[in-house]
């Protein structure tokens, strides 16, 4: 399961451009914008506390 993790994990951070997806954002509107922050933040603790976390 922590392969699994850190695959996505990986595959989601080389596959998107920090510059396209700064763009996107803007984009899409500032609300948007905040809410994908929000997630991303999250989804980098959720797999931070999965490989410190406890077998």
């Amino acid at each position: 399961m922590k392969n699994l993790s850190f695959v996505l994990a990986f595959l989601a951070v080389s596959l998107l451009s920090g510059c396209d997806l700064i763009t996107g954002i803007f984009k899409a509107g500032a609300y948007t914008g905040i809410f994908v922050v929000i997630v991303v933040i999250a989804l980098i603790i959720f797999v931070i506390s999965k490989f410190r976390g406890k077998d």
